[in-house]
């Protein structure tokens, strides 16, 4: 049996989670058949697309503690965060 480590084990996770998410909230969308709904779906997804990179890069950040420099720890932060910031922006 293959060796993964826990940090990455889940970050797969939260990524096969979110997979599963996003193909059920499209076949809801098919089986509403309705603009309106799909609507809806689309923007209850646009909290699960933010809530797991976070997830994800703090589990990462987490399991790299020690092996990257700080400086590196600070700028990976820092891209989340403007990457977030540009969602909000108009």
């Amino acid at each position: 049996m293959v060796y993964v480590e826990r940090a990455l084990l889940f970050m797969i996770i939260f990524r096969i989670i979110s997979g599963t998410i996003e193909i059920s909230a499209a076949l809801m969308m098919y089986k509403f058949n309705d603009l309106s709904k799909a609507f809806q779906i689309n923007s209850m997804l646009a909290l699960v697309g933010p809530t797991v990179l976070l997830a994800t890069t703090f589990i990462g950040l987490y399991g790299l503690a020690g092996k990257i420099s700080l400086e590196k720890a600070l700028c990976l932060l820092g891209g989340i965060l403007l990457i977030l910031i540009s969602l909000r922006l108009k």
